[in-house]
């Protein structure tokens, strides 16, 4: 855990993906389909690999695997015939940490449920949790939000 616990508007998400240089941030649209959940697995690892942090990509892969699982089936997606891809998947290098969030349209606060170890649902904040070294979430300027998970890297 870090030594200073840090809020949802201490990160800024959002500001961080935009003020990056390209080298060090990744964002990838998703559609709300299961298989989304897939192609934020792959982006995210060819992305920690290209930035030399394969040693990341177990924790990382599972946890975006998590935040992508809920933005598909617990966010609300109003009519927007404008986008078929309510989702964004971003990746922000800030050493020594790499960020990951997940965006939605959805303004409802991630809230952890008491985990269900029988059930194979109620798992998926205790576990992004459990595997970096601190989550949150931060209102987007839009509207929605981004729930993300810092990693701290080797380097």
């Amino acid at each position: 855990m870090l030594d200073n616990p840090i809020s949802a508007r201490d990160v800024g998400v959002e500001r961080l993906v935009r003020t990056a240089p390209e080298s060090d941030a990744t964002t990838c649209p998703l559609r709300p389909l299961a298989d989304s959940v897939k192609t934020a697995r792959d982006v995210t690892r060819s992305t920690l690999q290209g930035w030399g942090l394969s040693e990341l990509t177990d924790d990382a892969t599972l946890v975006v695997s998590e935040l992508v699982t809920n933005a598909v089936r617990y966010a609300l997606y109003p009519a927007r015939p404008s986008t078929d891809h309510p989702i964004t998947l971003m990746l922000v290098r800030i050493a020594p940490h790499v960020i990951l969030a997940v965006a939605d349209p959805s303004d409802e606060v991630p809230t952890p449920k008491e985990p269900d170890f029988v059930s194979e649902n109620g798992r998926g904040l205790y576990i992004v949790e459990t595997y970096s070294q601190a989550w949150g979430w931060d209102p987007l300027d839009e509207g929605g939000k981004a729930v993300w998970a810092m990693f701290r890297t080797g380097a």
